[in-house]
């Protein structure tokens, strides 16, 4: 059984990664249903925290369906850092996870996300802070580090876990790759290897099918996986995960009828939290991956990310349903 803190996850969880204009919501709720064991918010700015603006403070809506759930903070500054960590626990969370690996230009080169792997000591430093500041269960999400000559990812995971954090995270690229290359595995089990770790140590980066999850479960030794990319429009992958891990046996993938009933459920809850416009903006984003492989779909495609009205999507989806009835995935 894997646990953070006494939380129980089971034999190897898969986790959702927290991503950027993704992991909201209604996002998460089609996840959930559809195996995530452990769910992230999208990261969450420190400043924007303490200064109370509106897109962060929304960001810590969570449900109770979703437990357990961690909200994910990002910053430069530790006393920052401390303020927002106590601002997210308030908000009930399960876990508090910490953000040390996001690569993009804006977050990295202030010293924030992937960009304090390049001040190891004062990661430790920052991290030791929010475990002191908070009671709930203190995780790390981080890449293996800046550049492939500043990889210490062994040393970084000991010594956040001698102040005290809980279970780490660890995407198997550095920051210089951002999502390019092919993520590099090796690492983790190195970081397994050390007998001074004994914390839940997750792999994330690549994995977007059965087959390689359970190549990777077997070659690396890791406690439980964090999935990303693979799941956007399409969630069925951690059921799937999870069937393959235990069977050996591929499931079938889902039928037209059910990608068009996880699509406008995650539209209907998108609509309702966002409100219609913003909503139906930031759907546009999954309808690629919901109808992935289906034959000249272009044209109903670029219907759905033009539609302005909820009432217009919706009769766009029910016309993929009447066109694509014999369609078999």
């Amino acid at each position: 059984m894997v646990k953070i803190g006494k939380l129980e996850l089971g034999e190897f969880p898969l986790l959702l990664a927290p991503m950027e204009d993704v992991s909201d919501p209604p996002f998460r709720a089609v996840c959930k249903e559809n195996g995530a064991d452990l769910m992230y918010t999208e990261f969450i700015s420190s400043e924007g925290l303490i200064r109370d603006a509106a897109k962060s403070v929304q960001k810590l809506d969570i449900f109770e369906y979703e437990r357990p759930i961690g909200i994910q903070i990002f910053g430069n500054e530790i006393e920052s850092m401390r303020e927002a960590a106590a601002i997210a626990e308030a908000a009930g969370p399960d876990i508090l996870d910490i953000n040390y690996g996001c690569p993009v230009h804006k977050v990295a080169c202030k010293g924030a996300g992937a960009g304090i792997l390049l001040d190891i000591d004062k990661m430790v430093s920052m991290t030791a802070e929010i475990v002191k500041a908070v009671k709930i269960p203190v995780t790390v999400k981080t890449r293996l580090g800046w550049n492939h000559e500043t990889i210490r990812i062994v040393e970084v995971a000991e010594r956040l876990q001698d102040v005290g954090i809980q279970a780490i995270s660890i995407h198997a690229r550095t920051r210089q790759q951002m999502y390019k290359g092919e993520a590099d595995w090796t690492y983790l089990n190195q970081v397994k290897d050390n007998p001074r770790l004994s914390i839940p140590v997750f792999g994330n980066g690549d994995i977007d099918s059965p087959e390689k999850a359970a190549e990777y479960k077997a070659k690396y030794n890791v406690d439980g996986m964090m999935i990303g990319r693979a799941s956007i429009g399409y969630p069925w992958i951690f059921n799937e995960i999870k069937h393959y891990l235990q069977t050996g046996e591929k499931l079938p993938q889902p039928d037209l009828a059910e990608r068009l009933n996880v699509a406008k459920k995650h539209l209907d809850f998108s609509v309702k939290w966002k409100g219609e416009k913003l909503g139906i903006l930031e759907m546009r984003r999954h309808y690629t991956n919901y109808f992935r492989g289906m034959p000249n779909f272009k044209s109903y495609r670029t219907e759905m990310v033009t539609a302005e009205s909820y009432e217009e999507v919706c009769e766009i989806l029910d016309k993929v349903g009447e066109v694509y009835a014999d369609y078999v995935f």
